[in-house]
């Protein structure tokens, strides 16, 4: 198979062909191609039985796909029915449980969606997306029922249940069709009333032959639009994700494009019909009737032969696919030559930049004022010279501490980031202490499992009260290790706080609110009625204190990390919290490993005295062990003890390791692609051969890293 040495990683599994909205700037309805007509309304079981089995029987014959997006749409695909949804949910789990990882969203345009719904999506675990443009005037002025009556109401109804905190960790954002003669600043203040995880502002299908429609005498109508917003939420400390802007971004630092508006990765998406027929990504449906259309249908043709259809092939040459007038321009490499569907010209196809590109260049030269593609890298560096010796596998003491340097500054990007969209008095208080003791605050953010949090803020996949709850656990562990007084509050809802390095309150049931004070160095949680002293200096646990404990190794302590909120960022799961005798059987076992982690031939163990900061209890094998390291957790390491101290010690080496090769891919880009990355870090972690990898899948620095390897 050839599609630019890719599979297909995006399916869209139109689930109904009709909507219940009359939108007059729908690609689907109100452009050229109009097969929608001819299709049954909803997808049959037959189809989707079939659909199901294709895609597992893609992902077979396709190893390196370890992650694939599936979108339930439409049409408008709640239509369909929630059982139905369901079944082919639970379908495709199935038919994928040990084959890879399932990514499984639905867009809608949220008239249907209630609260039945909603729990029937947390339960498929079904990330969801709801249309809407703005203000009630924007959002009405297109998108309307078949009556002419707007849908503003209903839609807001929608966003209000799904962003609810019952279901707020299904929200994946609102999706926003741009129209030049709405009010930029409405459309803006409205998105941010609606408190979205991610906002994805789509510029109007349209080709050379049916262009945009630009006010008189405003030729870049759409740039000026979408830069206005841009200020604003740049202003604004940038409340939620923009999919578009983060994407000029990520581009212009040389990565691959979160979006098809930009970018030159080779086409990865296909599109399910219902009447099971294989097509093209549907945005082709603006260019001419069938333009998606590929002659392959589900239950007749695998989808690795219609991935041979020219239309895939033709959009995957990278800069030689495009236009000369692309090809020659200073941004080609951020926007790619746009979205394809917009090059289209009936005279010569899509060899034409497209029919955004003033605008494209003007936005990509606001949002990015040196628009020259940069060198793919981090503001967090390493030296080339500590990159050589971490790549040789070892790392000498100094390196190992620039290493920490540079994990810690990213930790401390995040948290900023945190703290501007969550703006309250919790933020405000680690602000302020952190201007008078920057290097405790950065002492405390380098418990490994902030930074897991703070993604997981920035991404949208927490509640407002359960960040702030975080903020006030690690303003007050600020405050103890700076002698600072400080009294936060706590909502009557709130059932835990961890304080990062102290340990976990557990709040009683209580008829109102509460907070926690630190004064003179003393932790106290107050109550409507009394007041509890929490002992912070020793290790004694009250019913409303799990303090944190440690282990010794050698000249080392380490945290043992076993009550905080997100420290399930490993492979198996998290344990319990160690029970006394438990925890006694680590601290012998820790004691013992010592010597062995000093005495141990090699470079892997040489590091856990400077990288591990913290260890967390899983489950695993309770003889051999076993050892994990979080992509988003530096310093710390999930661990099931063996029984012996020289098979621990060993477990460590290789968690240093693991926990070394994910921060040369935080800083460094590797592999061109998730599979060769999964190959190298293999091979660096001593678990399969050198030849296996091909130097065609790797960068630069992924290439450096094998030479050294080699040495």
């Amino acid at each position: 198979m050839t599609l630019g040495q890719r599979a297909f990683r995006q399916f869209v599994l139109k689930m109904h062909s009709r909507c219940d909205l009359a939108c007059d700037h729908c690609y689907v309805y109100r452009h050229a191609d109009q097969s929608w007509r001819r299709r049954p309304p909803v997808m049959p079981e037959d189809v989707m039985s079939a659909t199901v089995s294709r895609i597992a029987e893609h992902v077979r014959a396709h190893p390196e796909l370890r992650r694939i997006h599936v979108v339930l749409h439409g049409g408008e695909p709640l239509l369909a029915g929630r059982h139905r949804l369901a079944r082919i949910a639970s379908g495709l789990r199935q038919a994928l449980d040990g084959l890879c990882d399932l990514d499984l969203r639905m867009q809608t345009n949220g008239l249907r969606l209630d609260s039945d719904i909603c729990e029937m999506l947390v339960r498929q675990e079904i990330r969801t997306g709801i249309s809407v443009d703005g203000d009630r005037a924007s959002h009405d002025r297109h998108r309307r029922r078949a009556n002419g009556k707007g849908s503003y109401d209903a839609v807001v109804r929608a966003v209000q249940i799904i962003g609810s905190p019952p279901y707020r960790r299904i929200f994946a954002g609102l999706l926003c069709t741009v129209d030049v003669e709405n009010d930029p600043s409405d459309v803006y203040q409205a998105m941010v009333a609606l408190d979205p995880p991610r906002v994805d502002f789509l510029l109007p299908h349209a080709t050379w032959d049916r262009p945009p429609s630009r006010p008189l005498g405003r030729p870049h109508a759409h740039a000026r639009w979408l830069m206005s917003v841009y200020d604003l939420w740049t202003a604004d400390g940038k409340p939620f994700d923009v999919r578009l802007f983060d994407a000029i971004k990520t581009k212009q630092e040389g990565r691959r494009s979160l979006t098809e508006a930009l970018g030159l990765a080779s086409p990865d998406l296909v599109v399910i019909e219902t009447d099971g027929e294989i097509e093209q990504a549907d945005w082709l449906k603006t260019a001419g009737q069938d333009a998606p259309q590929t002659g392959f249908h589900v239950l007749r043709h695998s989808l690795d032969q219609a991935a041979r259809h020219p239309g895939f092939l033709a959009q995957g040459g990278g800069t030689t696919s495009l236009s000369r007038t692309c090809r020659e321009c200073r941004v080609v490499r951020i926007c790619g030559g746009g979205l394809y569907a917009h090059r289209y010209r009936s005279a010569n196809g899509f060899d034409n930049p497209s029919v955004y590109c003033g605008d494209l260049i003007r936005l990509i030269d606001h949002c990015v004022p040196d628009a020259r593609p940069r060198p793919t890298g981090n503001a967090h560096k390493l030296t080339s010279r500590a990159f050589d010796s971490l790549a040789a596998g070892a790392g000498d003491a100094g390196v190992l501490r620039d290493l920490v340097s540079a994990e810690s500054s990213i930790c401390r990007t995040l948290f900023a980031a945190v703290c501007t969209r969550y703006r309250g008095p919790e933020a405000d208080a680690v602000t302020q202490m952190d201007r008078r003791w920057p290097d405790v605050t950065t002492l405390v953010l380098r418990h490994p499992y902030l930074r897991t949090w703070s993604m997981r803020a920035l991404e949208g996949r927490l509640t407002r009260q359960a960040v702030r709850q975080r903020l006030a656990g690690i303003a007050v562990a600020v405050a103890l290790r700076t002698g600072t007084n400080l009294a936060v509050g706590l909502p009557a809802t709130a059932q835990s706080v961890h304080v990062p390095g102290y340990g976990r309150l557990i709040l009683p049931p209580r008829p109102g609110s509460s907070e926690m004070t630190v004064t003179d160095g003393a932790l106290v949680l107050r109550l409507h009625d009394r007041s509890l002293p929490i002992p912070t200096t020793c290790s004694r646990a009250l019913p409303y204190w799990e303090p944190a404990r440690s282990l010794a190794m050698g000249g080392c302590r380490v945290l043992l990390e076993d009550c905080d909120p997100d420290r399930d960022v490993f492979e198996a799961t998290p344990a319990p919290r160690l029970s006394n005798e438990e925890y006694v059987r680590w601290q012998r076992l820790f004691a013992e490993a010592a010597v062995h982690v000093r005495d141990r031939p090699g470079h892997r163990a040489a590091g856990v005295p400077v990288l591990l900061s913290a260890l967390t209890p899983i489950s695993g094998c309770r003889e051999r062990g076993l050892v994990a390291a979080g992509a988003d957790a530096f310093g710390a390491l999930g661990l099931s003890v063996p029984t012996t101290a020289d098979a621990l010690a060993a477990l460590l080496g290789d968690g240093i390791q693991q926990m070394k090769f994910n921060a040369l891919s935080d800083l460094f880009d590797l592999a061109e692609t998730s599979a060769a990355k999964d190959r190298l870090r293999a091979a660096y972690l001593g678990r399969a051969p050198l030849g296996a990898l091909s130097d065609g899948d790797l960068t630069d620095y992924g290439r450096r890293l094998i030479n050294m390897l080699r040495s």
